[in-house]
């Protein structure tokens, strides 16, 4: 039992320690700024829409080749 009493101290401690280390951490952290996550919003939104675009063409592709291919082995 006081073995167990113990651990429990031990897990309270870092648990206490670990959230202080978390507390000065996020001091040091530099957060972005309103224009630098609008930018990066607006990148990462048009680079999402290209990649669609892309795969749209990309598939559309595939599926015209496999088409016609099956059509010419099925029918030949």
């Amino acid at each position: 039992m006081a073995d167990e009493l113990i651990i429990r101290r031990g897990m309270l401690e870092r648990l206490r320690e670990y959230s202080h280390e978390v507390k000065v951490e996020m001091k040091r952290v530099t957060w972005p700024g309103k224009q630098e996550v609008y930018g990066t919003t607006v990148m990462v939104l048009v680079t999402t829409f290209a990649f669609a675009v892309f795969f749209y063409f990309c598939d559309s592709g595939f599926k015209y080749l496999i088409y016609h291919l099956l059509g010419y082995l099925l029918h030949h």
